[in-house]
């Protein structure tokens, strides 16, 4: 049987235990997240991110990712080309497979995100 999920009111869904941003290049950035949902064979999954100000590094190589911003602001910067976005309440953020570059939250950021990796021999 398919069942489905569905989850309510993401803006006011208190996330708890902060730790350190492990790829950070801030002082004291902190960032927590919530799983919601895993796909059967693991290759997508649906959560809640949220981090405080300051700047780190992410590496999209092995999977997609969607973000929608649900509050706060950052700048994302393109590692290959330097080209920047600035993304808040509301938006949509598409980093496809391969993407590298920064993040700059400028108030600390709440999203939904969905990760998606790349098949096998794709």
């Amino acid at each position: 049987m398919i069942d489905f999920s569905v989850f309510e009111d993401l803006k006011s869904f208190k996330l708890k235990n902060f730790l350190p941003k492990p790829t950070t290049l801030s002082v004291g950035q902190e960032e927590a997240l919530n799983e919601l949902w895993v796909s059967e064979d693991g290759t997508s999954r649906i959560g809640i991110w949220e981090c405080t100000e300051g700047t780190f590094t992410a590496d999209r190589t092995k999977m997609a990712e969607y973000c929608h911003i649900i509050s706060g602001t950052a700048s994302i910067i393109n590692e290959d080309n330097g080209n920047c976005r600035d993304v808040g309440p509301g938006d949509l953020l598409v980093l496809p497979i391969g993407w590298k570059g920064k993040w700059t939250i400028k108030s600390q950021v709440k999203k939904l995100y969905i990760l998606c990796e790349a098949k096998a021999g794709a």
